[in-house]
């Protein structure tokens, strides 16, 4: 196949390109019923050589063609695309499957057969949780999400699922009105709050009496590929960090903001914890970090500095108190050698710039604002040049390329939609941020849509338990992949990866590729807020 589309599809009014590797002239044909149509004919831009997968490339423009329906794009080799489709609702399923996807990870719960379809399973990892530092500590833990391919659940990945999912619905409202199917649908709640709900009711469990939050919760090793009832290993909490406290502070702010109008006890009990998190972190001003200790192997998400995430902690309490103490600390670390704009749980700077920029209230000082802003437009700016350089159109340079890049891909994706949100919809960015998901779904060097169940050409086979051993043939729909990673680490990656493979080749859908091809909640929920972006109804 050498012509590359997004196999989701287009929205009418949007930029549309494929991706051809040979040929200039191209059709777009569309598909009704038994019958095709040519309705396009193109010559393609010579995009030349493209850095990150080191193909020779044309890109078909047929931004033209608006009218709703099924298409194809062929070359004058006879070669032909996958279909896709055109149509205002054509990211709906896309996005409802994305975010009921969280629900398929539920902890301390059977998934049963009226939610989760085939997906189901009995109830799981219900004992209580041991502190490692002292094991006569006993606490009970249960619920949350489980975070990736493995059962473990982590603060700050949690926190910054959260808060993609928070901000995602405080913006743009109009695109949760579907029901997920889950067991709260129908209780007045928008389906998309249920599902965090479920995620932060464990938060508040993870607590400690002096306001710090245990940096997470696994078992001393992941296990192997079983089902999550079949895991009966012990599970630990591990001592609190400053990350994850200062990522719980931030989190449990914003949640109290949303859930107000909906249940203000749950609200008066989340503002409480991120209240006891930022005592904490004014009781313990220096980085407490975390190394997991001797006999333990499950995710560490360690991190060398906690500024980024004092500073988004500073900014959710301000925008939720409008007190000065928040304003002055949010001043004191804008000083910092920050970026200001990233959304992933190494680095959360860009949820402060999030928070205030979007503050209808505009409780932070103008110069907060415009530090903030322009730091967000700079790199807008850059990364539109990044993507305009690409033959994919995609806002990566070649060592980009990282474990998880389809995060960076879709963290990108959110800078763009706020810097379109704060300009007022400059059509640059909202157009770059479109081209991020056009990526995601099929605009790649290797032909996938990252997304399971999404495209013709979808990955099948992705590193997460319960998908490997539930045996149904088909994984859940709505998984996003953690894609193409320049270094592979792992067994089957480095095997059938060839030294010099192009960063955006390196990729294998294989069940064992887990620095290639594992699923995490904080993976889907930057897809979900670029994707709600282009669902709300507008004006």
């Amino acid at each position: 196949m050498a012509i590359y589309c997004n196999q989701v599809g287009y929205l009418p009014q949007s930029r549309k390109m494929a991706v051809m590797t040979a040929g200039e002239k191209f059709q777009v044909i569309r598909v009704e019923g038994t019958s095709e149509q040519t309705v396009f004919n193109g010559t393609a831009r010579d995009a030349g050589p493209d850095k990150a997968s080191g193909d020779h490339v044309h890109v078909a423009d047929f931004s033209e063609i608006r009218q709703e329906g099924l298409y194809y794009v062929q070359n004058d080799a006879g070669e032909k695309s996958h279909r896709f489709g055109i149509g205002q609702d054509i990211y709906r399923a896309l996005q409802r499957d994305m975010t009921k996807a969280l629900y398929y990870q539920r902890c301390g719960c059977a998934l049963e057969a009226e939610y989760a379809g085939e997906y189901t399973h009995s109830c799981c990892h219900t004992d209580d949780a041991v502190l490692w530092t002292d094991r006569s500590v006993v606490k009970e833990v249960r619920g949350g999400w489980h975070d990736a391919g493995d059962f473990g659940r982590y603060i700050s990945p949690a926190a910054v699922a959260v808060a993609h999912l928070l901000y995602a619905y405080q913006l743009f409202p109009t695109s949760f009105e579907e029901s997920l199917n889950i067991p709260e649908s129908g209780n007045g709640v928008p389906d998309v709050l249920n599902e965090c709900r479920y995620e932060l009711e464990w938060m508040l469990k993870m607590q400690d009496e002096e306001g710090g939050a245990y940096h997470k919760l696994t078992t001393e090793r992941h296990p192997d590929f079983i089902m999550p009832e079949e895991d009966k290993d012990q599970f630990y909490l591990f001592p609190v960090s400053s990350m994850a406290t200062a990522d719980y502070a931030a989190s449990m702010a914003l949640a109290s903001r949303v859930y107000r109008a909906f249940d203000g006890a749950f609200a008066d009990k989340l503002f409480d914890a991120a209240f006891r998190a930022w005592g904490w972190l004014e009781k313990y001003p220096q980085y407490v970090g975390f190394k997991n200790p001797d006999g333990c192997n499950t995710g560490e998400y360690d991190d060398i500095c906690d500024l980024d995430e004092r500073l988004w902690a500073a900014a959710e309490m301000l925008v939720t108190t409008g007190e000065q103490k928040y304003q002055e600390k949010l001043t004191e670390l804008l000083k910092e050698d920050l970026t200001k704009t990233d959304f992933g749980w190494t680095d959360v700077s860009g949820f402060a710039a999030l928070a205030i920029l979007t503050d209808a209230s505009h409780k932070a000082d103008d110069d907060s604002v415009r530090d903030l802003r322009g730091a967000v437009l700079a790199e807008a700016d850059r990364l539109v040049s990044v993507a305009g350089q690409s033959g994919y159109g995609v806002a990566m340079e070649p060592e980009d390329y990282v474990w998880g890049s389809n995060m960076v891909v879709l963290n990108r994706g959110m800078l763009l939609v706020l810097a379109a949100l704060i300009t007022e919809q400059n059509e640059e960015y909202e157009q770059t941020a479109l081209a991020q998901m056009n990526y995601l779904l099929g605009t790649n060097a290797v032909d996938y849509s990252y997304v399971t169940g999404h495209g013709e050409h979808a990955y099948m086979h992705p590193h997460n338990r319960p998908t490997e051993c539930d045996g149904i043939e088909l994984p859940m729909p709505g998984w996003v992949s953690g894609g193409p990673f320049k270094t592979p680490a792992d067994p089957i990656g480095i095997e059938r990866i060839k030294a010099g493979t192009p960063p955006m080749k390196c990729y294998v859908d294989h069940a064992s590729c887990y620095s290639l091809n594992e699923i995490t909640i904080y993976w889907n929920s930057p897809a979900v807020f670029v994707t709600a972006y282009f669902n709300r109804k507008r004006q």
